[in-house]
């Protein structure tokens, strides 16, 4: 992919970005980004009661597990990441989730819900990323935490 991407940036294509797939991938839309001055991303996740999980979390009264909420925010970090690298001309690679901190849940999330995942990139050392993310609902947050990511360069 270019160094430029086209929004709204559709499923398809965060396929190339990520390697999840269904029912793992978890960003459904990328609504904007920024790398100037600072490194943020908006996406979108929309939640249906089709989601696997609605079955077992929980039966008559469906809620959206909060570790994968948590999963949403890191693979948009993934995403941002890989858009930031690509601006750069550097090697995209591939993005591990490899610590979250001060993660709070605020409001449940159920089907119908369109959650608004947005990341902000706070450092970049070596090919570790630091991201706050939030998660949001009709304009209220729901969850937030602090995320770390390891980079692995392209076989």
């Amino acid at each position: 992919m270019s160094d430029q991407f086209t929004l709204p940036i559709e499923a398809q294509d965060i396929m190339k970005m990520l390697p999840h797939r269904y029912p793992f991938q978890l960003v459904d839309r990328v609504l904007s980004y920024e790398l100037e001055p600072s490194r943020k991303l908006t996406a979108i996740k929309n939640v249906t009661i089709n989601e696997p999980f609605f079955p077992g979390h929980f039966p008559g009264a469906p809620v959206m597990p909060g570790v994968l909420v948590i999963e949403a925010l890191a693979q948009a970090s993934g995403i941002l990441a890989y858009v930031a690298k690509a601006a750069d001309h550097l090697d995209q690679g591939l993005y591990y989730l490899v610590k979250i901190d001060k993660a709070r849940f605020s409001k449940t999330v159920t089907p119908g819900d369109q959650l608004v995942l947005e990341v902000e990139q706070k450092r970049m050392v070596r090919n570790m990323g630091m991201y706050d993310g939030r998660a949001l609902v009709n304009g209220q947050v729901v969850a937030s935490a602090q995320i770390l990511c390891a980079g692995k360069p392209s076989a």
